[in-house]
């Protein structure tokens, strides 16, 4: 009997052997072990996943399989991950078979107690009809001109003033902390019509905005465990699944009561036109459709979500690169201050009074581009997965089984030397203008998709640029930012691409002097022959130091 039972093991173990020999030769990208699959990988690089998950798609041509669980009918399926960044399989993915490749079961389990079934959260038919109800609102100069409002206010009354004493006080500031606050105070008011204030003097804590960070937090955490896990950790009552609980009921009595509000206060806007609300969740609840008071929640969380944390994420990166740049800061604000001088004319003081406006920012072209390119290089969102409903074959080539899923990276896609030439690891908003620095080049949607792209492309795209673009400036005009010494500036390993201590930094006083100079030798247009040279419409003599005007 014992020669039997292990004469059956040996059996067993090398037909495994076997099969995984067959197995992990069809697999490229890391390296797959028995029963483990890539897991030990991913763990190895945990604090550097996103580079890694580059570093094998450029060692593998941009896209690769593997096995998160090599064990035979599971290794083909649900444990096979294709990773891609390809272009041509990005836009397969996104457009061409985008009703194959949905959010999947596993996202929409892991996120459904906080965001229901909410556009970021569903698929089919659900998604489609709050997509086109959101796309028709988006679309209105009424919200851009709610978002300036919310923007604009911000700045001026609490962002400017905490960094302006900051540079009195000599005092470092987080500047992470700083811009997650002034964003989700923007995308609250602009969601729902409501301020938390969490930029407010003295930095409190606000009650919504706590619950909100950690039912967030608590979600995040569920795709680390097997489902099984955590849904029994929820039944139980165990950890994160508690605060996550807590969390949601005080989200979800936040907005309720605001909810209820909006609905006595558009009674009586009916009678008094002179208080409108333009907020989103006041535009869902105008339309003619009745909509229960759990789906106007989650219209306004998944909005607040999706608001908050990309547009700050992507300014804390834009500032840190701006501080290794420093030709690059000097381009903007060269622009910025061509542009005030024409529009508010010379005095400095008139520039630092109010945010830019609309057709100032508008014309910003080297500040979007700049912009875009810390998106290609540090995208929000640094990864997406997606379900393989049904079999089918990439572009590439490479065949993906029904079950199977398909993580494309945003990261690497903006770190190919295929995509983007040679120069990729430079930080080169030239990239993004024409030959003759007028024009913002859009890139293909499918090589840059920092919003996304296909059907579900970023709605608020414009008013993202519109909000980075109004902080941006605001800060750079009034301001120069050093790191402080010693400051870690790491990437946090989260579906939002922030930075694990933050961002630290020294404010000092901006002196314009030098720039402005610049911007006026520009606009004269001094062309010299020697010791000649003309000003437009006036000769000048150049001699022994000195410059001599003379009207022709």
């Amino acid at each position: 009997m014992d020669v039997f039972w292990v004469s059956l093991f040996f059996t067993a173990v090398t037909a495994y052997l076997l099969w995984f020999t067959f197995i992990s030769r069809s697999l490229r990208g890391p390296r797959v072990w028995p029963l483990l699959g890539s897991l030990p990988g991913l763990i190895e690089n945990s604090d550097r996943m996103h580079e890694w998950i580059a570093e094998n798609l450029r060692a593998c041509g941009g896209t690769y399989q593997t096995c998160i669980c090599a064990v035979p009918f599971l290794a083909r399926k649900q444990g096979l991950v294709t990773v891609t960044c390809d272009p041509k399989n990005l836009e397969h993915i996104l457009k061409t078979r985008f009703d194959n490749y949905p959010k999947g079961p596993t996202w929409q389990s892991v996120f459904h107690d906080l965001l229901g079934e909410g556009i970021f959260n569903s698929d089919g038919d659900t998604w489609l009809f709050q997509r086109k109800t959101a796309a028709l609102e988006f679309t209105t100069r009424t919200l851009r001109h709610a978002m300036a409002r919310w923007v604009s206010r911000a700045i001026k009354l609490r962002f400017c003033p905490i960094l302006r004493a900051a540079q009195l006080e000599a005092k470092p500031v987080d500047l992470q902390d700083l811009l997650l606050r002034l964003t989700f105070d923007n995308i609250c008011g602009l969601t729902f019509g409501m301020d938390p204030q969490t930029l407010a003097p003295g930095l409190r804590e606000n009650g919504f905005a706590a619950a909100f960070d950690r039912a967030t937090e608590a979600s995040l955490q569920r795709f680390i465990l097997p489902e099984v896990m955590w849904k029994l950790k929820k039944w139980i009552g165990l950890g994160m699944e508690v605060s996550l609980s807590r969390s949601i009921v005080h989200v979800e009595n936040y907005l309720s009561k605001v909810i209820n509000t909006r609905k006595v206060e558009l009674l009586r806007q009916q009678n008094d036109e002179n208080n409108p609300h333009d907020d989103l969740l006041s535009r869902f609840m105008k339309k003619k459709e009745s909509y229960s008071d759990s789906f106007l929640r989650h219209v306004a969380l998944n909005f607040v979500l999706a608001g908050r944390d990309t547009s700050s994420v992507a300014l804390s990166w834009f500032f840190w690169l701006i501080t290794q740049n420093p030709t690059v800061e000097k381009k903007i604000l060269h622009e910025i201050c061509t542009v005030l001088i024409e529009t508010r004319g010379n005095d400095r003081s008139k520039w630092v009074d109010d945010p830019l406006a609309f057709e100032e920012l508008d014309r910003l072209i080297y500040l979007k581009a700049a912009l875009s390119e810390t998106l290609r290089l540090y995208p929000s969102v640094p990864e997406d997965s997606k379900h393989v409903i049904s079999d089918d074959v990439l572009p590439d080539g490479t065949f993906v089984p029904a079950g199977s899923s398909i993580t494309y990276s945003i990261y690497s896609s903006g770190r190919m030397k295929s995509t983007w030439g040679e120069d990729w690891p430079e930080f080169r908003p030239e990239r993004w203008i024409s030959a003759d620095g007028r024009r913002f080049i859009l890139q293909e949607q499918y090589k840059f998709v920092a919003f996304n792209a296909g059907p579900r492309i970023c709605l608020g795209k414009d008013l993202a640029y519109l909000q980075m673009k109004s902080i941006a400036a605001a800060v750079l005009l009034r301001h120069r930012l050093t790191v402080v010494s010693g400051h870690r500036v790491e990437q946090k390993m989260s579906l939002t691409l922030f930075m694990k201590y933050g961002l630290k930094v020294n404010v000092h006083g901006r002196d314009l002097t030098a720039v402005v100079d610049g911007v006026r030798k520009e606009a004269v247009g001094v062309n010299c022959n020697g010791n000649n040279c003309h000003v437009a419409g006036s000769s000048v003599v150049v001699g022994g130091g000195e410059v001599v005007f003379g009207v022709d």
